[in-house]
């Protein structure tokens, strides 16, 4: 390494795990002509030095790339993301697999529900895979639904799509398909996170009261007054959640057809049924 890298991987090596990961990414995000930039072929002429010694800070300061560059990638998007949503997760991707499975043909003109939608990742991403499919996108955040806008405009879906502003659901009709990556994760679990997590994410996306589980005992008490016998919905829970979580829907006459496991083997997706 030369002496530029070599001063700044320092400073890394002090705070991260893998400091040679972190600076390679921050000199990618800070290239002049979007060049793969690799440790091994770094020129001091190939990125903005300016850009990069401020993100740089924003970076030791624990911010990550995704909010200190204002994209992450999806599904098969490129998201607008900041501190007012969640990053897209890419075990939250495993609704939309699950979702394709069930309804494989992506010509049907389905009747689709997101509730905490958040950056609109997941209702945008689903309306791409079936065109002919109008959604609608509910958050109690009015910050996350401008986000959410944002990306639907950009992606041109926005026309489908109808963002609500509300706790859970503020008028009742029957869906397709209903999704949802709630808050779900317990004060004890939140207090664990790491700092990019509880400096730079909203808490009210992320916690689901003492026990992570608040959201469902409410979602399960309406759900079924949007659903019928062909409909079908889809829940993100935690790791550790699936037992407890199918309980709470069963009780309100929803049936757990499956639990989806993410690549990890955790249990991540309940598909539900009314029954």
């Amino acid at each position: 390494m030369n002496n530029f890298l070599n001063h700044y991987f320092s400073k890394l090596k002090n705070i991260f795990i893998n400091p040679e990961l972190e600076l390679r990414i921050l000199l990618n995000v800070s290239s002049k002509e979007n060049k793969n930039i690799l440790l091994s072929n770094f020129k001091e002429e190939d990125i903005d030095k300016e850009v990069f010694v401020k993100y740089f800070n924003r970076r030791i300061n624990r911010e990550p790339i995704s909010k200190i560059i204002n994209k992450k990638n999806f599904w098969k998007h490129e998201f607008f993301v900041n501190n007012e949503v969640l990053d897209p997760r890419p075990e939250s991707e495993l609704i939309i697999e699950e979702i394709l499975k069930i309804f494989p043909n992506k010509q049907l003109p389905l009747k689709i529900l997101d509730i905490c939608t958040g950056s609109g990742c997941l209702a945008i991403s689903i309306v791409k895979e079936y065109p002919h499919s109008y959604l609608t996108a509910t958050d109690i955040s009015i910050s996350a639904i401008n986000v959410a806008k944002i990306n639907a405009d950009k992606l041109d879906c926005g026309n489908r799509i109808k963002f609500h502003h509300c706790d859970l659901i503020d008028s009742y009709a029957l869906y397709d398909i209903i999704l949802t990556n709630p808050p779900y994760l317990s004060e004890i679990e939140y207090k664990k996170t790491e700092p990019e997590i509880k400096l730079f994410e909203p808490k009210i996306a992320l916690v689901g009261g003492s026990e992570g589980l608040d959201f469902y005992f409410k979602i399960a008490k309406i759900l079924h007054k949007s659903m019928n016998k062909n409909s079908r919905a889809f829940i993100e829970i935690g790791a550790l959640q699936a037992r407890k979580t199918t309980e709470i829907f069963k009780n309100q006459g929803l049936e757990c057809i499956k639990v989806a496991k993410d690549l990890s083997n955790l249990d991540r997706v309940l598909i539900l049924k009314s029954t």
